[in-house]
């Protein structure tokens, strides 16, 4: 007797499978293209089958942090060590090998849209555009003045 499709999801290779194309950023609809299903029926196995749900959601929480963790370096600014090598033939033996010819610290400076996004992000009631809420503001104004004068209009 075939298994039937869902069961073959649940088995550990095949979770770890499920995993992978999650960590690697694939979406829901890539992933069940992949697993050869709807996208739709992919969403019922994730609320029928927690093991499919949580290896998903491990897997996707795992790149995320990795985003997370490249956003925030980034806003921050960092240094790493740039090495330079060359190839070197030893005159006796005649072999060739590489060798450190110099090594440079550099740094990559903080990066304000990374860190905009950051704290807009982090820390909405602090950094979000109040803009937004200053247009709404004038428009009901604007609306409570028409209103206004409409209702007088009516009362004349």
């Amino acid at each position: 007797m075939a298994k039937c499709k869902y069961q073959k999801w649940l088995e550990p290779e095949n979770l770890i499978l499920l995993q992978g194309w999650a960590r690697n950023g694939l979406t829901d609809e890539q992933i069940a293209k992949n697993m050869g299903i709807s996208r739709s029926t992919l969403a019922e196995w994730k609320k029928k089958y927690s093991d499919i749900s949580d290896t998903l959601k491990k897997g996707k929480d795992v790149v995320d942090i990795e985003v997370e963790n490249a956003l925030l370096k980034k806003a921050l600014g960092y240094s790493y060590k740039e090495t330079t090598k060359e190839l070197s033939v030893d005159k006796e033996t005649g072999e060739s090998k590489l060798v450190v010819t110099k090594e440079v610290t550099k740094h990559i400076a903080p990066d304000t849209t990374a860190g905009i996004f950051w704290l807009k992000n982090r820390r909405p009631d602090e950094w979000r555009d109040r803009v937004q809420e200053d247009n709404n503001a004038a428009l009901n104004k604007l609306d409570d003045i028409l209103n206004e004068v409409k209702n007088d209009a009516l009362h004349k």
